[in-house]
């Protein structure tokens, strides 16, 4: 038996990535899984996958995070499919141009849009009813462009500073409440929004390595919060 048996977490950006690797670990572990992205194709086929495993449940929902009716039908309906949201994974996030002198507002108005209002949509959603147990976990996915920046990397970092500093903020907030949260910062990984990007010399992590710090974190003891996580390549 996994040690998350018969918890429920939702993961969004789970159609591709960190995401997909996120939603698999967690189900190996037990849990039901909830997963939110805008590719209904792709997360119908990774649902399929999780319940003929038989070792956890699958629930694929089509989520626009920039839309804050999806993400509270999101949670909504995991509710009602599952009885309630244990862990909540913020996981979703764009990489455009972000250098500001590129002058590309559009781009970096997506940014803004999924990496902090969707980031603040998805806590929004979730989390009264965390809160009325008195129990809950969300985990937010910044980055390491959140503790440093870099010439090319101006309003992404902003983007993920401002997911760190939610993390931060929050944290005090929930203190004494039951509900946890915890921020991880990954360095380069090798998913398909890092194509193109990084030093070849130099290998990237897998999205496996980052889901394994998820579920280090949601499996301590529920006195115990895991505040922030950094995960980056040797």
């Amino acid at each position: 038996m996994g040690q998350l048996q018969g918890k429920t977490a939702i993961i969004t950006g789970a159609s591709s990535g960190i995401g997909l690797a996120i939603a698999k670990e967690l189900a190996g572990e037990g849990a039901n899984v909830v997963l939110a992205a805008r590719r209904i194709e792709r997360l119908k086929d990774l649902e399929s996958e999780i319940n003929q495993s038989e070792r956890a449940k699958a629930l694929a929902i089509q989520t626009d995070m920039v839309k804050k009716e999806d993400v509270q039908q999101l949670v909504e309906k995991a509710i009602d499919t599952f009885g309630n949201v244990d862990i909540f994974v913020n996981n979703a996030g764009q990489m455009r141009e972000a250098t500001i002198r590129s002058g590309k507002v559009e781009e970096w108005e997506q940014m803004i849009d999924v990496n902090i209002k969707g980031v603040l949509y998805g806590i929004n959603a979730v989390l009264p009813s965390m809160l009325e147990r008195e129990s809950g976990h969300i985990i937010n996915i910044a980055s390491v462009s959140g503790l440093e920046v870099t010439k090319m990397s101006t309003v992404y970092s902003a983007t993920k500073y401002a997911v760190r500093a939610i993390s931060t903020g929050l944290e005090k907030e929930l203190a004494r409440t039951g509900v946890r949260v915890t921020n991880i910062s990954p360095g380069m990984v090798d998913t398909p929004l890092s194509t193109g990007r990084g030093s070849s010399d130099r290998k990237k992590l897998e999205a496996a390595d980052i889901a394994k710090a998820v579920v280090y974190a949601v499996t301590q003891p529920s006195y115990v919060n895991v505040n922030e996580i950094t995960v980056r390549p040797v």
